[in-house]
C-alpha cells in the first residue's frame, strides 16, 4: 500500500472541521495528548509499517520545510 496524500474526503472541509472540534475547551496538554492518541489510532488502522515511515517522513519534511519558510519571512 502506498502513502496516499490526495484528499479522499468527500467532505475535507468537515474531516478537518471535526479534528479541529475535537479539541475544543482542552488544554494544551490535553490537546497534545489527544493529538499523540488520535496518531496512534489511525497508524494501527493503517497496520502497514512501510506507509507509517513514509508518513513520518513526510510530515517531519513539512515541519522542516515550514521552520525554513518562517526563518526566511523574519
Amino acid at each position: 500500500m502506498a502513502l496516499s496524500t490526495s484528499s479522499n474526503f468527500a467532505l475535507p472541509d468537515d474531516a478537518f472541521r471535526a479534528v479541529v472540534e475535537a479539541h475544543r475547551d482542552l488544554t494544551d496538554e490535553q490537546s497534545a495528548d489527544f493529538d499523540a492518541a488520535l496518531v496512534l489510532i489511525l497508524a494501527n488502522h493503517i497496520g502497514d509499517i512501510d506507509v507509517l515511515r513514509e508518513a513520518i517522513a513526510l510530515a517531519r519534511r513539512r515541519m522542516i520545510d515550514g521552520q525554513q519558510q518562517q526563518q526566511q519571512q523574519q
